[in-house]
């Protein structure tokens, strides 16, 4: 399953995941003090004003989606740089 997000606004991001990983995703984002919260409508919707909000927000939606081999290949490249 994959994660897709859209702009609603200069800084916040709707996210369409699946409803079992929604509210473990919710907390994590909370636990990093990342501004999110879950609309009645069943979306995530998470405030990014910064390059490191962004990189915490895809490492979180990672962790639950990619696969392993992804994983792999995402680190080897964080250590390349």
């Amino acid at each position: 399953m994959s994660a897709s997000a859209n702009s609603e606004s200069l800084d916040t991001q709707v996210i369409h995941i699946p409803f079992a990983e929604r509210w473990q995703i919710y907390h994590r984002l909370q636990e990093l003090m990342i501004p999110c919260w879950c609309h009645a409508d069943g979306s995530l919707r998470v405030q990014v004003n910064s390059m490191l909000t962004a990189i915490l927000v895809r490492s979180t939606l990672m962790q639950f989606f990619a696969s392993r081999r992804e994983l792999i290949d995402w680190l080897e490249q964080c250590w390349q740089l």
